[in-house]
């Protein structure tokens, strides 16, 4: 069966375009309240109106009335005890059906549960939207301290190690494309900023199937990928699993990179896909 293929390529706007939105009276106030919610998907703690419109750069009176409207739509909500505005019922509704149009989703539950049973830690399915990662869904470790990375969260392809686990399926020009597109931005030390040395790490992911994350995202957190396939060999999907870099040692990358690797390669069997010879060996 045919399935979404997570790449994702951008669409542009022509001068055709500009000038129709310009023309349209509601594009403006649509663009600013999506901007009001992908503001408060920033953090669980939310927001007061005044620090909103500094996040959005939009007058206080400008985001208290689209605040009213999206939450008599349920998109927002008003916690009175702390005086913040937070994500509403109806955005999760919303965004949820995201999940649900990649119905491989509830199928990587089990082979999650696996993946965090083998290796102790968090395990984490993920697609790329718009050139960047999304996580879809999670299996948390047991142990105290966790990842740091949540559902829904969205993280550059370069500094991640599902990114680079499907950058490494990609052309050179199309990473090229992206970098041109997002840039190499310094996440932590560690970030990789050059594209030189990211098409090296590239290489080594393409020999060795997984790729590594090493506190490139997050300082203190490594996260380990590798890639799930569709009936074309195409990407799908990936799964990782993250923790503390004081327990992803050194000494366990290689082994961990295995057992990630072999169930990524479970699920692709169980969702009909294929694994490219090149790297099924």
């Amino acid at each position: 069966m045919k399935r979404d293929v997570i790449r994702r390529k951008s669409i542009e706007k022509t001068n055709a375009d500009t000038e129709a939105d310009s023309r349209e009276g509601g594009v403006q106030s649509v663009d600013r309240a999506l901007s009001i919610i992908e503001t408060l998907a920033e953090d669980d703690e939310g927001y007061r109106l005044s620090d909103l419109a500094i996040r959005t750069g939009l007058s206080t009176s400008t985001v208290h009335r689209l605040l009213a409207t999206l939450e008599s739509r349920r998109f927002v909500q008003f916690d009175r005890t702390q005086s913040k505005w937070h994500v509403g019922a109806r955005s999760f509704t919303v965004g949820a059906t995201f999940a649900r149009r990649r119905n491989f989703t509830a199928q990587a539950v089990p082979y999650l549960r696996k993946l965090r049973d083998l290796t102790r830690e968090t395990a984490n399915l993920a697609v790329v939207d718009d050139e960047f990662i999304v996580v879809l869904t999670r299996m948390e470790s047991r142990e105290i301290m966790r990842s740091l990375t949540k559902v829904g969260g969205r993280v550059a392809m370069v500094a991640s190690g599902v990114g680079k686990a499907v950058l490494a399926t990609y052309s050179d020009e199309d990473v090229s494309a992206i970098i041109r597109h997002h840039g190499m931005p310094r996440l932590t030390e560690k970030t990789i900023t050059r594209p030189s040395d990211l098409f090296r790490e590239l290489e080594r992911v393409r020999r060795q199937g997984y790729a590594v994350d090493d506190e490139e995202a997050c300082m203190g957190l490594r996260c380990i990928a590798a890639v799930v396939y569709n009936d074309c060999s195409e990407p799908l999907a990936a799964i990782s699993v993250s923790g503390m870099t004081s327990r992803l040692t050194d000494d366990r990358l290689a082994t961990l990179g295995q057992t990630v690797r072999e169930v990524a390669a479970e699920l692709t069997l169980a969702l009909g896909g294929l694994v490219p010879a090149a790297t099924a060996g």
